[in-house]
């Protein structure tokens, strides 16, 4: 990482010498993810924080700053922990290495190539495009007390780890793409299949893309997300011929766990 990013990881233990890009997308970098941050939080995601910041653009730096004043995880490559500051410096890589915004790169690799047209990387936009459902959070850590529609935010502070636009029938096409090999060469396809141990027993990380084996056997491929009131989850059969994504508009609403179970495994 050093290589595209010099200098840019440091503080409090992290070192971006001792990282490479492959710990970035399997989230075993240790990198401390800024979300925990409890400033950040008091900031951002209580009630008062949010809607008095929630059309903040905070610079990718700003993040990172953030996550680099903590302790990182544990070593490079000594464990698996989910950070969302490894995706931001994912995305940082494809500006240094492209000369380009990494949401250019995505749409011109990936959105236009596979006619995405639901699918964004939101600059400036607040809304979301129609037709849309609204979003609903606590902003708490409980799924008691009042609801806010948080529809309208700036997803530029979520950067590379959150900060894309997409519908249920895009994120099929794209899984269904990328499983059957349309869209990256077989090598680059297995080196994102390549996983390692996750924090869940019934999934293995790979390159930005889960393996979760079900109730019944059988393993599907793809990812979870959220952000303010959005909670979604898209997964594909290795064969890219079944894919389903689900998303609740409420935060707090649950797990996909039991959809998921019942659309592949019919419980």
């Amino acid at each position: 990482m050093e290589q595209w990013l010099p200098g840019a990881v440091r503080g409090d233990g992290h070192d971006g010498r001792r990282i490479t890009i492959r710990q970035l997308l399997n989230h075993t970098s240790g990198i401390f993810d800024y979300l925990e941050d409890p400033g950040f939080q008091q900031t951002y995601m209580t009630a008062k924080g949010f809607l008095k910041h929630r059309f903040d653009e905070a610079a990718p730096e700003d993040m990172l700053a953030i996550a680099t004043k903590n302790e990182p995880y544990f070593e490079p490559g000594a464990s698996f922990a989910y950070s969302n500051t490894n995706y931001l410096l994912a995305a940082r890589v494809i500006e240094k290495a492209t000369g380009n915004d990494y949401g250019d790169e995505i749409d011109r690799r990936i959105i236009g190539p596979l006619h995405l047209t639901s699918t964004s990387v939101p600059t400036a936009r607040v809304t979301l495009p129609r037709p849309g459902s609204r979003a609903y959070s606590k902003l708490a850590r409980t799924d008691t007390g009042p609801t806010y529609d948080v529809t309208e935010l700036n997803p530029r502070l979520a950067y590379g780890s959150g900060q894309m636009v997409s519908s249920s029938a895009d994120l099929n096409r794209f899984y269904s793409a990328l499983l059957r090999g349309r869209l990256l060469p077989p090598e680059q396809l297995k080196e994102m299949k390549t996983t390692v141990p996750s924090s869940r027993d019934t999934s293995r990380y790979g390159l930005g893309l889960v393996d979760r084996k079900l109730c019944c056997g059988v393993h599907v491929w793809g990812h979870d997300g959220g952000i303010y009131g959005s909670n979604s989850d898209a997964v594909t059969s290795e064969d890219g011929r079944h894919s389903l994504a689900v998303n609740f508009n409420g935060d707090w609403s649950g797990s996909t766990d039991a959809i998921i179970e019942a659309e592949f495994c019919g419980r």
